[in-house]
């Protein structure tokens, strides 16, 4: 799988909030704030749920990641997406970094990766809790 994820209600712009914030928490900012439904609202004229990509970044992990693979950038940020569901429940879903990784060769690169991923999860922990 390329991604993992929790499911949770509440209201959306505070569960982009508390997920902003578990990021932080794990070294990770946003670099990236993509509002996808205001921008097919804006540019197609579409209503859609909210949907938002955040392209989280880690600095000292995606340095690492640069002098190991200076082509790494193309993998980069991690995405992270927060969209209500039909039901109206909330999903934070995280692009699996092991996953996305492997595509590079070198164990560095996987060990980073691994890293990565161990610190996303416990985003997704601390908002399942």
């Amino acid at each position: 799988m390329y991604q993992f994820g929790i499911q949770t209600k509440g209201d959306f712009a505070s569960v982009v909030d508390k997920t902003v914030a578990a990021l932080k928490e794990e070294g990770f900012g946003v670099l990236v704030d993509l509002d996808i439904a205001a921008t097919l609202k804006e540019k197609l004229d579409l209503d859609k749920r909210p949907y938002r990509i955040l392209g989280a970044c880690n600095p000292p992990l995606a340095n690492k990641a640069l002098e190991a693979e200076p082509d790494i950038g193309l993998l980069l940020p991690c995405n992270v997406i927060v969209r209500e569901q039909e039901d109206g429940s909330i999903r934070v879903a995280f692009m699996d970094p092991a996953a996305v990784m492997s595509l590079v060769e070198g164990n560095e690169v996987a060990d980073l990766a691994q890293e990565v991923r161990t610190r996303l999860q416990r985003v997704a922990d601390a908002l399942s809790a």
